[in-house]
């Protein structure tokens, strides 16, 4: 048998392929075993040539950051856009695409674009980066079944069909090529991963709202229990429970969501299914004592009445246990009736109330840091000599081990960046001198990397406590870009400017906290005008400006898209 052989790194350079090969994934750094055809080298001759002399910027992520970023940097640099997904998400209108307010296509944006043919982009996972070479190891992704929807895991792997998981139990994975791409610059804005809280059933059966995906499973789901709720052989009660709504968290995103799910059924689904509305339960559950607690006391009330008035329930202080498919346990032998209606709806299960059966879960209780940066962006195989500086401590020659890690948050386990949002480096936390006659230790030493940035939820500037936000990000994301455009980024330094926050709460009303605080607090139908207004403004590209209002219209004139597909 092929002896095993450990593999660091590829080549661009065609290489001698291997037969066979232990590769460590990404993340959960597990092994698997994988073929031939996974290791083959690749060239990247063309995008080396149409880089001309120009100094090539890898930004590593589509999102707020990464996308904002690559769309403001001009044609001096290359500018090379590496994620999994081939589009940028304008996440504030996913709660209208999974209702039928907006399409799908309103809330996205290729990353690929005529409009700027400097932006490179390669479809593919960041393995692993080498700050002394200047590499970032890339395995492509292109065929992903897990593209368009939250990802949860500390694995980014999900199972997609029964191969793979055959494939998981004899050790062996489907994986993309890997090769290397090198970098002048780069910018780490991957982003965050759904949190689970590691509730039981969450992963397997909530529905998210990260992407285009999960918005789209969302309205499948709320079109189909309708369907299924007005059957003539479904039983009173599976139609109770279908009819049942969950959304766990109370944020703007878990309550817009809410608002808009209200409208849906008052609007148009009244008039589609008029002997079923009574029947819906439309529930928020969190597990703090108050709901929207980034607004003031007074907004947040203002949303509580407007909810209380469209029939949602509100329920703090509420505790997850779990969350499963099949109906809720009410004796030890069930009829087939029931054996058939629970393939149909799920059972949550709170501290508070036990087990309730529901139709669908939406689960929007924040995010976990991404496990690209918590495992596999830990050390930077020795001091980067070429692209980092000593900002205190011993100089990295005197280091018996030259072994830096990147510093990161304690508790979030984001990357700490200065106020030039460059990442910071330090060595372990003490360090014995290479003198044998000195038996004391030297202080940590601590650098910076002048070449390697990092925005958004993955990072967060050394004592300051940035919202994980999307207008954290964009803002991040339009500095930057302004900095190293103009070539001065050591004379300036980021500074947040908060413009306020706002949400929508239903029946055309929205409330809105401006940033200034001699700006008076706004709620209502002129709230919510401002509300439209706002993500209108900010939509990327002129197709999307014109798309989104011209659906508002229709949907105004005719009503939601109630289309299950």
């Amino acid at each position: 048998m092929t002896p095993l052989v450990q593999v660091k790194r590829l080549h661009i350079s065609p290489v001698k392929a291997l037969t066979q090969s232990r590769v460590t994934i990404r993340a959960t750094q597990r092994s698997f075993w994988t073929t031939r055809s996974n290791l083959e080298a690749v060239s990247l001759d063309g995008l080396d040539t149409s880089k001309g002399d120009r100094q090539r910027i890898v930004i590593l992520g589509s999102g707020w950051a990464g996308y904002v970023l690559a769309q403001r940097l001009c044609s001096k640099y290359q500018t090379v856009v590496i994620s999994p997904r081939s589009y940028f998400v304008f996440t504030p209108l996913l709660n209208s695409t999974a209702v039928g307010t907006l399409e799908f296509r309103t809330a996205l944006e290729p990353v690929r674009s005529r409009r700027k043919p400097n932006v490179e982009f390669i479809q593919g996972w960041a393995d692993d980066v080498d700050f002394g070479r200047k590499t970032v190891t890339i395995e492509e992704s292109v065929v992903d079944q897990r593209q368009g929807k939250a990802v949860t895991d500390a694995d980014p792997y999900r199972h997609s069909s029964l191969t793979d998981m055959k494939m998981e139990k004899f050790g062996r994975r489907r994986q993309g090529k890997r090769f290397e791409v090198d970098y002048d610059k780069l910018v780490v804005a991957v982003g965050c991963y759904s949190q689970t809280f590691g509730i039981k059933g969450v992963k397997e059966s909530a529905y998210f709202m990260k992407d285009v995906g999960d918005a789209r499973r969302i309205r499948k789901r709320v079109l189909e229990c309708f369907e299924i709720a007005s059957l003539p052989t479904t039983s009173e009660r599976l139609r109770e429970q279908l009819l049942r709504f969950a959304i766990i968290g109370g944020g703007p995103t878990g309550m817009e969501f809410a608002a808009e799910l209200s409208d849906l059924v008052h609007d148009d689904l009244s008039k589609i299914y008029p002997h079923l509305v009574s029947s819906v339960r439309i529930t928020v559950h969190d597990v703090a004592p108050k709901v929207l607690s980034m607004f003031d006391d007074k907004l947040s009330q203002y949303a509580m009445k407007i909810f209380s008035r469209q029939g949602i329930t509100i329920k703090t202080n509420s505790h997850v246990e779990e969350l499963r498919r099949g109906l809720p346990h009410t004796n030890g032998d069930g009829s087939m009736e029931d054996v058939a209606d629970a393939q149909g709806c799920y059972t949550l299960t709170t501290a508070e109330d036990g087990d309730v059966g529901i139709g669908m879960c939406v689960w929007s209780t924040g995010i976990m840091m991404n496990p690209f940066i918590t495992r596999a962006l830990r050390k930077t195989h020795g001091f980067p000599s070429s692209s980092a500086v000593i900002a205190s401590g011993v100089p990295a020659e005197q280091l018996p081990r030259q072994d830096w890690m990147i510093e990161k948050n304690p508790k979030t386990s984001a990357i700490i960046v200065d106020d030039k949002l460059r990442v910071q480096l330090r060595s372990q936390t003490t360090s014995t001198t290479r003198n044998p006659s000195q038996d004391s230790q030297k202080p940590a030493s601590a650098a910076t990397l002048t070449d390697v940035f990092a925005l958004g939820d993955n990072a967060t500037i050394r004592d300051h406590n940035l919202p994980a936000t999307a207008q954290t990000a964009s803002q991040q994301a339009i500095w930057l870009a302004k900095r190293l455009n103009a070539g001065d980024l050591e004379s300036h330094h980021f500074t947040f400017k908060n413009m306020g926050i706002m949400a929508y709460v239903g029946d055309w009303r929205g409330i809105v906290e401006p940033g200034g605080n001699k700006a008076p607090d706004i709620s209502g139908r002129a709230a919510w005008l401002i509300w439209r207004g706002a993500y209108l403004t900010k939509s990327v590209s002129w197709r999307n400006k014109i798309l989104i209002p011209t659906y508002w219209l229709l949907n105004w004139l005719f009503g939601r898209d109630i289309t299950r597909f």
